[in-house]
C-alpha cells in the first residue's frame, strides 16, 4: 500500500519536518446560532487555529432514537444530558443552509474551513468547498463510507479513537486503494475532561503507527484538559492537532465541557511552536549559539611551568584547564603530546597546539 509522506490542506504542506497544524474543532458549540459559529471561526484563527472544523450530521443520519433510549446504564456521559441523545443531536445539527456563510467567514479571517460530514449526503454537498476531509473515530468501521471519502481524492484525517489495530488496519486499507493523502490520528474517545483520562491517552501508540506505516503523516485528536498531551504528541511526530473549542467551557451544551478556551488554545499553540523549534532535525552538531561556549567551558591542554624549545614534552608538564581556544589540544590528545619535543618555548599557563610541537 502506497501513501504519501506528506499532504496539504490549501497549499499548507502538512509533514514531519513542517510545523504541526491545528484543527479548532467547534462541533456542537455553535449552540445553533450561526452568528455564534461565525464569532467562535474568528477567535480560532486569534487563538492560532489552522482551521475551524465543525461536524455535519443529521440526527436521523447517526443514532437511533430507539437504541439510545434501550441502552439504559450503558449511556455513559450522554445520561447526564438533559434530553433524550437523539433530540440533542437534532438540536446541535450544523445546518446545511449556513456552509456559505461559515465558508466565507473562514475564508475572511484566514484560516481554512473543515468539517466531519457523518452521512453520504453530507459528503456530495460539501465537498466542492472542502479542501481536506475528518473521519471521526465512531465511523473507522463504516468502511463504505470511509472509502467514499476516499474517493474525493482530498487529504483525509483518520481519527482511531476507541478502535483496535485491526479495525486501524482495515480503515487504512480502505482508504489506500483511492487515496495516498491520509493521515493518521490517534485519539482516546472519553468526553468526560477527566485527568484521569492522562492514563488512557497512549501516546506511544504513534510510535507504533510509525512502525507499521512508515513516514505516514500522523495526527492526534485530544479531548484531555490542558496541552500535555499535545506537546508529547508532537514530539512524537504529530503534525496535525485536533482540539475543541469553545469560548466559554461553563456553558451547557453536548461539548463545551472538555473544550479549550481562547486563551488556553493560544498557550497551546505558543507552546508547540517553542517546542517545534526545540526538537530540531536530530542531527548532533555545535550550534551557532554554543560556538561561544565551546571557547569558554571545554578544556584544553595548559603548560604546567615554563618550557624551552625543544623540551620533550611528560604527563607532569600539562594538565587540562578552561578556556579551550579553537587551535588548541584537547585532552583527549595527551597522549599525542608526550613524548614530543616543543618547537618553540612557552611559559606556563599558556594553551598548547599542534604547531608548537616538532614534526
Amino acid at each position: 500500500m502506497q501513501y504519501d509522506g506528506s499532504v496539504r490542506i490549501n497549499g499548507r504542506e502538512i509533514a514531519i519536518d513542517q510545523p504541526a497544524y491545528f484543527v479548532a474543532d467547534i462541533a456542537a458549540n455553535h449552540d445553533g446560532d450561526l452568528e455564534r459559529a461565525k464569532d467562535l471561526i474568528w477567535l480560532a484563527r486569534e487563538a492560532g487555529a489552522d482551521a475551524a472544523k465543525f461536524q455535519h450530521f443529521r440526527a436521523e443520519k447517526i443514532v437511533s432514537d430507539v437504541g439510545f433510549r434501550n441502552l439504559g446504564a450503558m449511556l455513559g456521559h450522554q445520561a447526564k444530558w438533559d434530553k433524550p441523545v437523539f433530540e440533542i443531536y437534532r438540536q446541535y445539527e450544523c445546518r446545511r443552509d449556513w456552509t456559505r456563510a461559515l465558508i466565507e467567514t473562514a475564508r475572511e479571517a484566514g484560516i481554512d474551513f473543515l468539517t466531519t460530514p457523518y452521512d453520504i449526503e453530507a459528503v456530495d454537498q460539501l465537498d466542492a468547498d472542502l479542501p481536506a476531509y475528518k473521519i471521526g473515530s465512531g465511523d473507522i468501521t463504516w468502511t463504505d463510507f470511509v472509502a467514499y471519502v476516499a474517493r474525493r481524492g482530498k487529504p483525509l484525517m483518520l481519527a482511531t479513537g476507541a478502535s483496535r489495530i485491526e479495525d486501524v488496519e482495515r480503515a487504512v486499507a480502505a482508504v489506500l486503494p483511492h487515496n495516498r493523502q491520509i493521515v493518521l490520528m490517534q485519539c482516546n474517545t472519553n468526553y468526560t475532561g477527566s485527568l484521569e483520562n492522562f492514563r488512557h491517552i497512549n501516546l506511544r501508540v504513534l510510535q507504533a503507527y510509525a512502525l507499521k506505516y512508515p513516514g505516514m503523516v500522523l495526527g492526534l485528536s485530544d479531548h484531555s484538559p490542558g496541552h500535555a498531551s499535545v506537546l508529547g504528541a508532537i514530539a512524537l511526530g504529530a503534525r496535525v492537532i485536533e482540539k475543541h473549542f469553545t469560548d466559554d467551557s461553563r456553558r451547557v451544551g453536548p461539548d463545551h465541557a472538555f473544550s479549550m478556551q481562547p486563551g488556553s488554545w493560544r498557550d497551546m499553540v505558543d507552546r508547540s511552536r517553542e517546542l517545534e523549534a526545540a526538537l530540531g532535525d536530530g542531527v548532533k552538531r555545535i550550534e551557532d549559539n554554543e560556538r561561544q561556549t565551546v571557547v569558554l567551558q571545554q578544556r584544553c591542554l595548559r603548560l604546567v611551568r615554563d618550557l624551552p624549545a625543544g623540551a620533550v614534552l611528560a604527563e607532569g608538564d600539562l594538565e587540562a584547564l578552561r578556556p579551550a581556544p579553537a587551535q588548541a589540544l584537547r585532552p583527549y590528545e595527551l597522549p599525542a603530546a608526550i613524548g614530543r619535543r616543543l618547537a618553540v618555548p612557552r611559559v606556563r599557563g599558556e594553551a598548547l597546539t599542534l604547531d608548537d610541537l616538532e614534526a
